[in-house]
């Protein structure tokens, strides 16, 4: 089996054009991605704009390193990446503007990094066109400038498949290597049992061709992407059985669920479809995640003709196996979660669309061109619209989120102090608290515990207007603040701390 592989891609390898050379590049391509990435950051800013508060997760994510509160609980599934990412300002600023603006940047660099990579592997126009196919996503747009690990996967694909075609091609090509091993870090870094999910089929690949120095880069990267996590499982969460174990109880349990419709249905803007049992929208809405595999398949049809078959079948195979998990072995869904599948099949994608629009000479198709043009314009508005209001719906319930907190303080809800009950896990963010649960994925605490610290510091149970709080919360104090009922725990005595 390993010298029938080893024999198909030497196949492939030998049928495929050379490398497009480096000096046309630099004069006709760079400056096509640095547009695409360029429009993309500037869309981010403009379109999802700097002062949207932060999310739940990101809370999480900011407040390991920030400096507006205590950490908040960091659960089994999570890892640090994002926390180091947003370092270089959270450590220092609280301003979420600055924030903002930094990854907004920070991810139009890397898009065009991780589209710069398949230079030479397909056309520049091909790869301007793709990136601007991943980047108008309304989940793009969305995720890009926040503190979220998906986006950042996606691009370690981008990179991490990329440099294994072109070190496959070429094996002086180090940089091509040590791109390898960077992308399979950052995913790693970000979100491990993604990476390995999207590193399958290069995973299986390597070693069954020999291609020896590119299983140890993939390894290599992801061994030095993951080392942190499962040091941290045995130090902190009982082992790395015990964690991942965690992590799917907290996801509700891995197993076989067929998440497709969920995945559908929060296309609408759903950031967090759990349950997922909202009525299923409009086809307009999710018409595009069905044009998208056929568009790919036909891609790959024909780079099949061309004899040039890997560059289009690899990153639709890791496509294919980062999108598994997330449509048949959780029963929830975020659109977000299949990032790095979208990105890796926006290149098959747009080569497609190239082929359907122009002649073999190279000249355009007039009417397939302006029925193509079309489709996209419509696509682009929907997009746009999902986007406009899942900001508009995101940024009220933050400011929610900011008031309550406002609240708490002025009713002497001050650090230090905790907080427990709805929503408590980012409004404590907000207050500068720590919080607690009970019970949950991010259960933390004790109905003991709580109290003990009720007697020492400020503490409030948070729950819907006319909610009922926990027993123990029965008989302190009710205030109403922004869509929350807020209920004070007596004032510490005397002998608590200042």
């Amino acid at each position: 089996m390993s010298h029938g592989t080893n024999a198909m891609l030497v196949g492939m390898r030998r049928r495929e054009p050379a490398t497009v050379p480096r000096t046309s590049w630099r004069t006709r391509g760079a400056w096509l991605l640095a547009a695409v990435a360029g429009a993309f950051t500037l869309a981010q800013l403009v379109l999802v704009r700097p002062g949207m508060g932060l999310g739940w997760d990101e809370t999480v994510y900011v407040s390991q390193v920030g400096t507006q509160g205590p950490a908040s609980f960091f659960s089994a599934p999570r890892a640090r990446g994002v926390s180091l990412l947003v370092a270089p300002i959270a450590s220092w600023s609280t301003s979420t503007e600055l924030l903002r603006v930094y990854l907004a940047l920070l991810s139009g660099l890397g898009l065009y990094l991780a589209l710069r990579v398949w230079r030479g592997l397909f056309p520049a126009r091909v790869l301007a066109a793709a990136g601007a196919l991943f980047a108008s996503l309304w989940i793009t747009l969305y995720y890009g400038p926040q503190a979220m690990p998906n986006y950042w996967v996606a691009l370690g694909a981008l990179i991490c498949v990329g440099c294994f075609l072109r070190a496959r091609a070429d094996r002086h090509d180090r940089a091509a290597l040590w791109g390898v091993v960077a992308g399979a870090a950052l995913m790693a870094w970000m979100r491990p049992t993604d990476a390995v999910w999207v590193t399958l089929p290069l995973l299986a690949l390597a070693p069954a061709a020999r291609l020896w120095r590119l299983t140890v880069a993939l390894y290599g990267g992801l061994v030095a992407g993951a080392a942190e996590w499962v040091i941290e499982a045995y130090v902190s969460y009982g082992g790395l059985g015990q964690r991942l174990s965690d992590g799917s109880a907290i996801q509700g349990g891995l197993g076989w669920y067929f998440a497709v419709d969920d995945q559908l249905r929060s296309l609408i803007g759903r950031t967090l479809c759990r349950p997922c049992t909202a009525p299923m929208p409009n086809p307009v809405v999710f018409a595009w995640w069905f044009v998208l595999p056929l568009l790919a398949a036909l891609g790959l049809a024909i780079a099949v003709r061309a004899r040039r078959t890997a560059p289009t079948l690899l990153p639709l195979l890791c496509a294919a196996t980062a999108a598994f998990p997330y449509l048949f072995m959780i029963g929830y869904a975020a659109p977000r979660f299949l990032q790095p599948a979208y990105a890796l099949l926006a290149i098959p994608v747009a080569a497609a669309l190239f082929h359907v629009v122009t002649k073999p000479n190279g000249r355009w198709r007039p009417a397939v061109a302006a029925l193509v043009a079309l489709g996209l314009a419509g696509h682009l508005a929907v997009q746009y619209v999902v986007l406009d209001r899942t900001v508009d719906r995101t940024t009220a319930d933050r400011r929610d989120w900011a008031r309550t907190a406002a609240d708490l303080n002025r009713l002497g809800v001050r650090p230090p102090c905790l907080l427990t009950g709805h929503q408590a896990l980012p409004i404590a963010y907000y207050a500068g608290c720590s919080s607690a649960a009970t019970h949950g994925s991010n259960a933390n605490s004790t109905r003991a515990e709580i109290l003990r610290t009720a007697e020492r510091i400020p503490t409030a149970a948070l729950t819907e207007p006319g909610g009922s709080p926990p027993g123990y919360a029965r008989d302190w104090e009710v205030h109403r603040s922004a869509g929350f009922d807020l209920h004070l725990a007596p004032t510490p005595g005397p002998a608590g701390p200042a």
